[in-house]
């Protein structure tokens, strides 16, 4: 295993050297030290392994042990038809599109944003405006202590960039859609994005990772929303990979005084994902909700690994990841609170309910709270297990046979994650594939 490991992080380096070498050595100088510094430090943490805390539930094996290459361009065969199953309509008629990791200008629509909106091409954006991306791009989500975080910032080429000027308010969410294509060999993509919302500004992004079904390939995407004083960001993020494929995501939000920020993760594919979300409450009164689901089948395995960090007084913050599992499907849910030193009047409460739907299904649970103040309100609970006998018996009695009872406790299991939403034609979307899952 070792040795398979170290290999993989050879020919990571490899890879990297022919990257730099080419395209990338027209980068600015600042880039090149990030990018270099991303790739020295994976190089020192190498692929993490269960004797690790953080990964005592999850082998990346099939990380290491495939060789995998960096995902070529666009080959021009996606067509807007492809996109349909994805896409909201006209409740987002603004769509960046992101194919193996490159913005796709022809399948993009960025027109009609208010004056001083920025929306676009993160290469575009270091290139026009290197100083505002400067100042933002990789302040947030450390490559210190994460290996993946390390390796996307080591290939850091593309993504989506979203800047919102202060007291200026999107009508419409803007809709981000990443796609892979099948490809002969295994293949990664490191897509990289950066939100920016100015205080008092109000945004709402959507992230959307899918791929043909059926194909092998690995998306590892690293997401820094930034959140000024005043402002608001809901930003939804929907994981629908081949469930042959790997996925690997950090979101990191950092959010300033009296900010609000609404998270939605949801994850419906991949063999193998991990996502870990961290939220820092910088400012005094900020408000953040974390609202997740995932429903997994089959031998899915799905990591979440989340910290909600308090640093300053009068924070709120509240919690809610619902997971149904089925067949030999396993989870991981790892939920940390800090609060600091001097965070008074903090507010903060998390759940975390598993729902097994057959013996083989298996869930880990990790809630934890870490409080360093003493004037505080905080909460965590956690449960896992298959659905109550008699919550069966009562829908039972209302007429339905019991295999229809278990289905619609299953769907209302779910649908409490997907109330939280407030975008509509999304909420239907996640609606039916949340009851082609529980029905088929």
């Amino acid at each position: 295993m070792a040795s398979a490991s170290a290999a993989s992080v050879n020919r990571f380096r490899a890879a990297y050297e022919a990257f730099a070498t080419n395209g990338a050595s027209r980068a600015p100088a600042w880039l090149k030290a990030l990018r270099e510094g991303g790739i020295a430090r994976f190089g020192e943490l190498g692929f993490p392994t269960q004797k690790q805390e953080a990964w005592r539930f999850t082998s990346v094996a099939p990380l290491s042990e495939t060789a995998f290459e960096l995902a070529p361009p666009d080959t021009g065969h996606l067509t807007p038809r492809h996109l349909e199953p994805l896409l909201l309509g006209d409740a987002a008629p603004h769509r960046l599109v992101f194919v193996n990791g490159r913005f796709s200008e022809r399948l993009s629509v960025t027109a009609g944003f208010p004056e001083g909106v920025r929306v676009g091409s993160l290469a575009r954006a270091i290139a026009e405006d290197p100083a505002l991306v400067e100042r933002h791009l990789g302040h947030y989500a450390s490559s210190e202590d994460h290996a993946f975080r390390a390796l996307n910032t080591a290939f850091l080429t593309d993504g989506a960039f979203v800047h919102i000027p202060a007291r200026v308010t999107l009508a419409e969410p803007v809709q981000l859609l990443f796609l892979a294509t099948s490809a002969e060999r295994p293949v990664v993509a490191h897509p990289r994005n950066l939100i920016v919302v100015d205080q008092e500004a109000r945004a709402a992004v959507v992230e959307t990772y899918a791929g043909p079904e059926g194909a092998v390939y690995w998306t590892n995407a690293v997401t820094e929303i930034v959140t000024g004083d005043g402002a608001r960001v809901d930003a939804y993020r929907v994981q629908r990979e081949s469930e042959r494929a790997y996925h690997v995501a950090t979101t990191h939000s950092h959010q300033g005084r009296d900010s609000t920020v609404n998270l939605h993760p949801v994850a419906f594919g991949a063999a193998l994902s991990r996502h870990d979300v961290r939220v820092v409450l910088a400012g005094s009164g900020a408000y953040a909700i974390l609202n997740g689901l995932y429903l997994l089948r089959d031998g899915q395995h799905a990591d979440h690994h989340t910290l909600i960090d308090h640093a300053q007084p009068h924070c709120e913050s509240h919690e809610y990841f619902n997971g149904v599992l089925d067949d030999s499907a396993r989870s991981v849910f790892t939920g940390r609170i800090i609060v600091r030193p001097g965070a008074q009047r903090t507010d903060s409460k998390q759940t975390n309910n598993n729902l097994l739907l057959s013996d083989g299904a298996h869930a880990d649970s990790q809630p934890q709270l870490e409080i360093y103040a003493d004037d505080v309100k905080c909460t965590h609970g956690s449960t896992v297990g298959p659905l109550d006998d008699r919550q069966v018996f009562y829908v039972k009695s209302r007429g339905l046979d019991a295999t229809e009872a278990r289905r619609l406790l299953t769907y209302g299991f779910s649908a409490e994650i997907l109330h939280r939403m407030d975008i509509a034609p999304l909420r239907q979307q996640l609606d039916r594939v949340v009851r082609e899952r529980v029905w088929d």
